[in-house]
């Protein structure tokens, strides 16, 4: 009972000051002192400083500012037109044609950005103004995109990977390879709603439009043989054993230079625009970082984990019964938070939780990134609804109503990995195993 109250309390001070707009860097790091200090009895300040060196002196995490410049850098290319120009010919005679442009982009510029937000807007800058001057439906349009744009999300390198790697002291590298084939089911399943839809709507769809032969399609496809490159360069030196996920980091950012120098985008503006971006970026992920460190070790001082640990070995709690429970309690919490701060608000307490499960953490990374997909499309704090917004002029229920068949296929991706776990863990054990 003790520990309940002290998770009512702990819990209670953290939303007050985070529904009073304090930082959520500075809201963890307020409530970590609250629990050093009055339930734990121990030396808040010289515990502060401690976890602040330990938090952010991880070479692992040098991937991660390298991986938000590599986006940073191919978002302001022209790599959008490219792709909208190379798949168009090859998705012109699926049913939904061109609305599949929206999925495979989303699943190709994920490959090289790891943000959610820049996937959709990337992408959503070409493909919205060109499927409404074609007569495509505005509502599939933006639910694809929105949808779609969460890719960025699990298709590595992912930045919220990293975070959850660090936090979990679980192997980036590993964690990239377990997001591929998770990553293809959901651009399948996404493919296969709007097969399915055009289908039951097939008067909405405007006929087809581009009439040309393979060799013509290869052709209009070239500019796609570096961003493809790079996909190779960065996650096939991973798979192969040559490279760590900040070495990996390091080749995508130079071969984003390169795409950019041969584009001809690469200017003195665009390269200082690009740097300031990853470090306003990845100066707030680090920041939370470090306050999220800071209320783990106030969390272990209280025993809040190990109790709720014991808990749910004590009552002998099915893992698909703790999962359910997590999944339903995830994305209320995305109603209110971004992902990142989501996976580290919480980590520190359930993880314990999982571990008494019998739950592999590999797996369970990939899971939560799933769930916090859903939290990107979901109102009133979805990012990508936000993304779209701008683009879209829509209002943000709009564009969450478009997206919630999309939602629902996150839930049955999250229901398949959960059925037939080997879906996430297969290629990290082929890698381990090399």
């Amino acid at each position: 009972m003790d520990m309940l109250w002290l998770a009512i309390v702990l819990g209670g001070a953290l939303l007050v000051l985070l529904s009073m707009g304090v930082w959520i860097a500075l809201a963890l790091i307020a409530v970590g002192i609250i629990g050093m200090e009055v339930f734990a009895g121990a030396p808040g300040g010289s515990i502060l400083a401690t976890n602040s060196w330990a938090s952010s002196a991880s070479w692992t995490m040098t991937a991660l500012p390298l991986f938000i410049w590599m986006g940073e850098i191919l978002f302001r290319t022209k790599l959008s037109e490219d792709m909208f120009a190379g798949l168009a010919p090859w998705v012109d005679k699926l049913p939904g044609r061109l609305l599949h442009v929206n999925v495979l982009g989303c699943g190709i510029f994920a490959a090289v950005s790891g943000s959610s937000a820049a996937t959709a807007a990337t992408i959503g800058r070409i493909s919205l103004p060109e499927l409404k001057s074609r007569g495509y439906p505005e509502s599939i349009s933006i639910g694809s995109l929105a949808g779609s744009g969460t890719l960025g999300l699990l298709i590595p390198p992912s930045i919220i990977m990293i975070v959850y790697g660090v936090a979990a002291q679980i192997s980036v590298a590993r964690l990239f390879i377990a997001g591929v084939l998770p990553g293809l089911l959901l651009m399948v399943l996404f493919s296969g709603y709007i097969i399915l839809w055009a289908g039951l709507n097939k008067e909405q769809i405007p006929a087809a439009t581009l009439k040309m032969s393979f060799v013509e399609k290869l052709n209009a496809s070239r500019s796609l043989i570096p961003v493809v490159l790079l996909i190779i360069g960065v996650i096939g030196s991973i798979y192969a054993g040559f490279a760590t996920a900040t070495e990996a980091a390091a080749i995508g950012v130079v071969g984003a230079l390169l795409i950019a120098a041969m584009s001809g985008m690469l200017t003195r503006v665009t390269f200082v625009e690009s740097l300031l971006g990853a470090v306003r970026t990845s100066t707030m992920i680090f920041f939370i970082l470090l306050g999220a460190a800071y209320l783990t070790s106030a969390m272990s001082f209280t025993g809040l984990p190990a109790a709720l640990a014991n808990w749910i070995a004590g009552v002998g709690m099915p893992a698909w019964a703790l999962l359910a429970a997590l999944t339903l309690f995830f994305i209320v919490l995305g109603c209110f938070l971004d992902g990142i701060s989501i996976v580290l608000l919480t980590t520190s307490v359930i993880l314990p939780a999982v571990q008494a499960a019998g739950i592999d953490l590999l797996w369970f990374g990939i899971f939560i990134v799933l769930v916090v997909e859903m939290a990107q499309i979901t109102p009133p704090v979805g990012f990508n609804l936000f993304v779209v917004q701008s683009m879209s002029g829509k209002d943000i229920f709009t564009i969450a109503k478009a997206s919630f068949p999309f939602f629902v296929l996150m839930i049955v991706a999250v229901a398949l990995i959960t059925m037939f776990p080997q879906i996430v863990l297969s290629l990290p054990s082929a890698m381990v195993a090399r």
